[in-house]
């Protein structure tokens, strides 16, 4: 090589690298959400994982840096084919390396770690190579050191903000996780061809390794997806459980069940959790017409099963439009039967401040991935204003029976806002060890009777705990706010 390659070719260069190292973190989340779901854990898995392997890559490419121009621009050739190589592998990694991965690691925060290291480290390592060569070749282009290397580092940096902004706003709503990260592994293998390119030499090896990344990129792309729908927010999947002539469905978004809804029995419900709150709604109801504001909508079973008793009038807010589609089209439920907003709950509440409703039924509570804006003392002062006198909030909750600090955060949270809470949950204790189904109902006067039986879906019994006992739980538990609000953290399996 004669002389350096030029700066704006080098800019160019990190540019791209840098953006596509972004994408891959972003797809990185979303990819891990069908197998751990989207929680702070897995950002801050994903996040340090990345960061470490950029750490690396840095270092190994400030090594690769000392050699001579021709050799390191080579030698970043073929880091960025092993970038290609191992994004490409991404995804078959992370079918095949799920299931072993959370066996083992019986811990959900370190099974999310452990899962997230091993699929998503190599290929950010990789893309960090390049970095320190092309900045040690700029500065040989007799451009002045000082500019040339700042301009090396703001190329990295409108790079990432790029790669950030193409992957959530463009390529994950448009391609989706998996043909987004092959684009990427297209780039990087591009951008190792311009290396050898600019580095000279022969190019058999280099084209026999881009040939097994196209192999292994199509056999990615041919694996079964996990997702029946991607959207702008899920990953969402729909699960045959019953005949064909009696069908029954399972919504799972991201790695969580969201409802079950028969064909033939859209008034029974399939957990304990829609059990509860469908009855307790119903038993608490002022009247029989009574209006409902649902937080989330998921299979949309129990807006369905009120639309066919004849309640009031029934609103939805449920974030994700897809979600709402795929309930209309393979769960049976009739989009004109309720008003549905495609938006924040919190913010549907909070922007119509003129709305009153008898019920607000809460089912944002499952497994490590909470919405913490939505179990804030803030939030349930909202939800206090938007009830009228008799109105009841209820919300589902899912804790260690072992542990019960969630539960306890929870209902703290909630007596200092309403002057009434009850704790409901099966007579039926889980085994030990288990977590328990709870539904908190919270207004201003008791509930009307302390058990029932309904259907979930066999005739199941439910009480409400001991106020005494609610009572004494509520005075461990921790104040939630916006401020402050650990709810991953208290939910967290027990040690």
């Amino acid at each position: 090589m004669a002389r350096p390659p030029s700066l704006l070719l080098l800019i160019l260069l990190q540019v791209i690298v840098s953006a596509a190292s972004l994408v891959v973190e972003i797809v990185a989340g979303r990819m891990l959400a069908p197998y751990v779901g989207m929680s702070l854990y897995t950002w801050t898995s994903v996040i340090a994982v990345v960061l470490a392997g950029f750490s690396l890559g840095h270092w190994v490419g400030g090594l690769l840096a000392e050699r001579p121009a021709e050799r390191a621009l080579r030698l970043t050739g073929w880091t960025l084919v092993a970038a290609a190589l191992t994004t490409a592998a991404a995804a078959l990694l992370l079918r095949s390396l799920s299931g072993p991965v959370l066996e083992l690691v019986e811990h959900p925060v370190w099974g999310i770690a452990v899962l997230t290291l091993a699929v998503f480290f190599l290929p950010s390592c990789f893309a960090g190579v390049p970095a320190p060569v092309l900045a040690a070749l700029s500065v040989q282009g007799g451009q002045g050191a000082g500019r040339a290397l700042g301009a090396m580092f703001a190329a990295g940096a409108i790079g990432a903000i790029a790669g950030t902004l193409l992957a959530g706003f463009v390529f994950i709503s448009w391609l989706g996780s998996s043909l987004t990260l092959m684009t990427v592994t297209a780039v990087y293998a591009l951008s190792a061809l311009l290396c050898f390119r600019l580095a000279g030499g022969r190019w058999l090896a280099p084209l026999l390794a881009l040939g097994l990344i196209l192999t292994l990129a199509v056999a990615a792309l041919a694996a079964p997806d996990p997702c029946t729908r991607e959207s702008r927010y899920y990953c969402i999947r729909v699960i045959e459980l019953g005949p064909q002539e009696a069908p029954e469905r399972l919504m799972v978004i991201d790695h969580l069940g969201h409802g079950i809804s028969a064909r033939d029995a859209p008034l029974t419900m399939y957990t304990d959790h829609a059990a509860m709150l469908d009855a307790l709604a119903r038993i608490r109801a002022p009247r029989p017409d009574f209006s409902a504001f649902f937080i989330g909508g998921g299979s949309y079973s129990i807006p369905r099963a009120f639309a066919l008793r004849g309640t009031g009038p029934r609103v939805v807010a449920e974030i994700d439009p897809e979600v709402t589609r795929i309930a209309a089209e393979q769960f049976w439920f009739d989009p004109a039967s309720a008003e549905i907003l495609h938006e924040d709950a919190r913010r549907a509440l909070l922007t119509r401040p003129e709305r009153r409703y008898d019920v607000i039924l809460g089912d944002a509570f499952t497994d490590v991935a909470v919405p913490a804006h939505l179990v804030t003392h803030e939030f349930f002062d909202l939800v206090r204003d938007r009830l009228t006198p008799e109105g009841s909030y209820l919300m589902n909750v899912i804790d260690y029976r072992d542990r019960l600090q969630a539960l306890a955060a929870l209902v703290h949270t909630l007596r200092a806002v309403f002057p009434m809470v009850e704790v409901w949950t099966s007579t039926t204790p889980p085994p030990p060890g288990e977590r328990a189904v709870f539904v908190l109902v919270a207004g201003n006067s008791p509930t009307s009777h302390s058990r029932f039986v309904t259907r979930a879906p066999n005739p199941t019994e439910y009480g409400a705990l001991d106020p005494d006992w609610v009572a004494r739980l509520a005075a461990t538990g921790t104040l939630l706010s916006d401020d402050f609000a650990p709810i991953d953290r208290l939910i967290g399996r027990p040690d």
